[in-house]
């Protein structure tokens, strides 16, 4: 295997942002944008095959050996689970429903995962006109579009569950998950308590805007780009049970004074 340093790989993934962008943006609003239903009935639209087919394209161009997951195309491998070694994990439109909807709340999300745990990742939101990434070791950062700058970013300083703005994304997931009462619990035990949905709350961690996010019914696409940036942002995730995975189909993300506190609410009787 060649090694190549983080920086080298977060080049790569900026580089491979930036064309999904002028990608996504091209096609959203557009009148003509085709909409299709998945087996599992969620929304794909053409854009986010597009978007998919340049990014992987773009990554195997510059790392044809390592393996590729992603939402819309699958694995590279046989194996649809983590990969020992390099694996770039994509989700081209993170927020597909709010694309097709015209809603800007949606994002490319690029990372990639050594032995399944993501130590890089970019999350380009060009509708908010913001980008997000990180890599092990250097920090989170921001910029917004339009400024040449970017700037370091590192969650809140909230230790106590009471003062916090929790974030809870799709109610019906945690109903259908059978943690309806943890959800509940969540919320009331906040200062605060918002519904906004897919990456942008985590983002809004990894700034110190919200203190508490977590959701279920994910998949590792949706979630392996996150991590790294609340990480380095000073923040701690696990999924809701507490396992310290991607694939686990649960996400929580906090600014870490405060995770116990949520863990002890979301975790489920059995774990």
């Amino acid at each position: 295997m060649t090694d190549f340093s983080l920086h080298d790989d977060l080049a790569l993934a900026q580089s491979a942002a930036a064309g999904a962008d002028l990608i996504s943006l091209d096609r959203f609003r557009a009148q003509d944008l085709v909409v299709s239903t998945k087996p599992d009935r969620t929304p794909v639209t053409d854009a986010d095959t597009a978007v998919e087919d340049f990014v992987r394209t773009t990554l195997s161009a510059s790392r044809p050996d390592d393996a590729i997951l992603g939402e819309e195309r699958g694995s590279s491998s046989s194996d649809v689970g983590p990969q020992s070694g390099r694996q770039w994990i994509i989700d081209p439109i993170d927020g597909t429903a709010n694309f097709l909807r015209g809603v800007p709340i949606w994002a490319t999300l690029i990372a990639l995962a050594i032995d399944g745990n993501p130590v890089l990742s970019i999350v380009s939101a060009p509708a908010l006109g913001q980008q997000w990434w990180a890599g092990e070791g250097l920090g989170a950062w921001t910029r917004t579009s339009g400024s040449a700058d970017a700037r370091r970013i590192a969650v809140s300083k909230v230790a106590t569950l009471g003062d916090a703005i929790v974030n809870y994304n799709s109610l019906p997931g945690w109903v259908d998950d059978g943690r309806d009462e943890q959800v509940r619990a969540l919320a009331m035990a906040g200062w605060r308590a918002r519904a906004i949905g897919d990456f942008w709350p985590y983002m809004l961690v990894a700034e110190g805007s919200i203190d508490v996010c977590g959701e279920t019914d994910l998949q590792p696409y949706d979630i392996a780009a996150l991590v790294p940036i609340v990480r380095e942002a000073g923040g701690q995730y696990s999924s809701l049970d507490g396992d310290d995975s991607v694939w686990n189909g649960s996400a929580l993300a906090t600014n870490g004074l405060l995770h116990d506190q949520a863990l002890a609410i979301t975790r489920t009787q059995a774990s």
